[in-house]
């Protein structure tokens, strides 16, 4: 999930389908980083403070730290040294992307550790998780290319933030009543399966139309890609009305997330001019 937005941030920044060989190691570093090591310490201190509610929730029965595999203690010093490795990775690649990585730890431990703990904070929940993939992950890929970010194209990262909410709002609707169990405030608790639902299904055509109007100005998206445009906004927009409802699980967010890699390769082909 952030290793993609992760490569649109390097293909935006090079104009390459596959950058430069020279490039190679420190991209590779910055996707190591962006992937398992990032998310190892973020959803390890997840796991640590989530372990009550999580006691009621069927879907997280195998989680290391509910089977005893891994204890609380452990789980904090597993998120501890993974943040501090992917930092220290981080450098590796570069300040700025150093500092990037710094910041999303420090989100992921203000998402799960009491006292600030956003998971329960309705908005708060849907922001981290969003911005986090939509905006920071191609601002990462593009970072690991150069320090200079004055180029970035804000307007995408609007556009994958946007499809990061309409992606993760589905999620708060599978574990609703486990979070209602456990008294966690999240968006879905707050607001209910059917506001919830229409909120990001909103984002979604919202993010479906945003590339529809990029495309036609040929603002990023070029002209050329127009006509995929108009044929997989309405199946995207159905796919999500099929998928996607207020009594939801995970499988059907996971299809949709896999049907949406379809324009994002052929974005990937049209940019660099492939087609």
């Amino acid at each position: 999930m952030s290793v993609v937005p992760y490569y649109v941030g390097v293909l935006l920044a090079t104009h390459r389908l596959i950058p430069v060989p020279q490039d190679w190691p420190r991209l590779l570093v910055g996707a190591l980083v962006m992937g398992p090591m990032l998310w190892l310490s973020v959803l390890a201190i997840n796991d640590a403070y989530d372990l009550p509610g999580d006691l009621l929730n069927p879907r997280k029965s195998k989680s290391p730290l509910l089977d005893g595999r891994v204890s609380v203690r452990t789980a904090k010093w597993i998120a501890a040294i993974a943040g501090i490795a992917s930092l220290a990775a981080g450098l590796a690649v570069g300040a700025v992307f150093a500092l990037g990585v710094l910041l999303a730890v420090v989100l992921g431990y203000a998402y799960s550790v009491p006292p600030v703990r956003l998971k329960t904070r309705a908005g708060f929940d849907v922001a981290v998780n969003s911005l986090a993939l939509g905006t920071f992950g191609p601002l990462a890929g593009w970072a690991a290319v150069t320090s200079d970010l004055s180029g970035f194209p804000w307007l995408m990262a609007l556009q994958g933030t946007l499809v990061a909410v309409g992606l993760y709002l589905p999620t708060t609707l599978a574990d609703l009543e486990a979070d209602r169990a456990a008294r966690y405030r999240t968006i879905a608790v707050r607001l209910g399966a059917s506001t919830t639902y229409r909120l990001g299904f909103a984002a979604w055509i919202a993010a479906a139309g945003l590339s529809v109007v990029l495309a036609a100005t040929d603002t990023i998206i070029p002209r050329s890609m127009l006509v995929l445009e108009v044929v997989m906004v309405p199946v995207l927009v159905a796919a999500y009305r099929r998928l996607i409802g207020p009594g939801q699980t995970f499988k059907g967010v996971i299809v949709l997330a896999f049907l949406f890699l379809c324009p994002c390769a052929t974005f990937a082909l049209t940019y660099v001019g492939i087609i």
